[in-house]
């Protein structure tokens, strides 16, 4: 692991999405973000209400399509706009909003066999909850991982089970590990997401998330900051309390020495988030996307490290 450029197409130091698509595809791919109007076990009841503390009201994924309309129009409202600059461009289907295995076994497989008939559509990445795959469910995964490039993102955000509770995420870490070893020996890919900065956790919290991440079979992360927004629950736990929200630079700092231990081959989908600033309470700095992105490229030359960097 001594070239830290290994796999980037834009000189970072870390395995990103673009390289790997580039390589497994050979052309450019765009993940075109659905809302196929699923709820979720964590909202209904099913398992708890309210849904997490950071969620809004919209659920997660509020950059997803609109919830009105179908499938297809969504999927084409992208398509136009991205179409016009990458004319060869393919399309990964990214059901996105919410819970999207919780639905009846009919009702996933009219949605996912659907956008495989979309032009141009490589592969299928579905967001969701390790305790919301049942065994009839993960089973048909299995049969469709063999005609698309498939890809399943669980929510983990967190080892710590009194963080957990906090947020309300309402499932065991073991729940998540099952699933994970479940879907992994179907040969299904697996994206972990986590969130930085959660309440009263540490840096080391954060970086434990990681090392326990970082000896599981999965093949990418997606690593993303807390954001309080407009009409959810942190909104008012902030605004009683007033935890510490990360600084960029605090954030930068954690995610580099996270980054360092992660293995070289885990796929860094995500490493910031880009929140809506009309629905932001804190922080600001995170509606400066780029420039993120960019202060962790120029610390990680000026530390002169690289993902993997500490496993060596």
């Amino acid at each position: 692991m001594n070239n830290p450029f290994r796999y980037s197409l834009d000189n970072k130091r870390y395995h990103t999405l673009n390289y790997f698509y580039k390589n497994k595809f050979g052309c450019k791919i765009f993940k075109v973000s659905l809302n196929a109007g699923l709820s979720c076990p964590n909202i209904d009841g099913s398992v708890g209400t309210g849904g997490c503390i950071y969620c809004s009201k919209t659920g997660s994924g509020e950059y997803a399509g609109d919830i009105n309309e179908s499938l297809e129009k969504q999927f084409e409202n992208v398509k136009n706009v991205l179409h016009k600059k990458w004319p060869n461009a393919k399309y990964i289907a990214y059901f996105q909003a919410r819970t999207n295995t919780y639905a009846p076994l009919e009702k996933l497989k009219s949605m996912y066999e659907k956008v495989l008939k979309f032009d141009n559509v490589v592969g299928i990445n579905i967001a969701t909850r390790s305790d919301s795959i049942t065994e009839d469910c993960l089973e048909y995964l299995a049969d469709l991982n063999k005609r698309t490039y498939l890809t399943i993102e669980l929510g983990l955000q967190t080892i710590h089970e009194k963080t957990s509770i906090l947020i309300n995420r309402c499932h065991t870490l073991e729940n998540f590990e099952t699933m994970v070893k479940k879907l992994r020996a179907k040969n299904i890919n697996v994206v972990v997401h986590i969130i930085n900065g959660l309440p009263y956790e540490t840096k080391i919290d954060m970086l434990d998330t990681i090392k326990y991440l970082n000896q599981l079979d999965i093949q990418g992360i997606k690593i993303h900051m807390l954001s309080i927004l407009k009409g959810t629950k942190l909104e008012k736990m902030y605004e009683k309390n007033k935890f510490h929200i990360l600084t960029k630079e605090e954030y930068i700092d954690i995610v580099i020495d996270q980054l360092e231990l992660l293995r070289e081959e885990i796929v860094i989908n995500r490493i910031t988030g880009d929140p809506k600033i009309e629905d932001l309470i804190e922080p600001f700095w995170l509606t400066k996307k780029f420039q993120v992105l960019d202060d962790i490229d120029k610390e990680m030359v000026i530390r002169n490290t690289y993902q993997g960097k500490k496993l060596e």
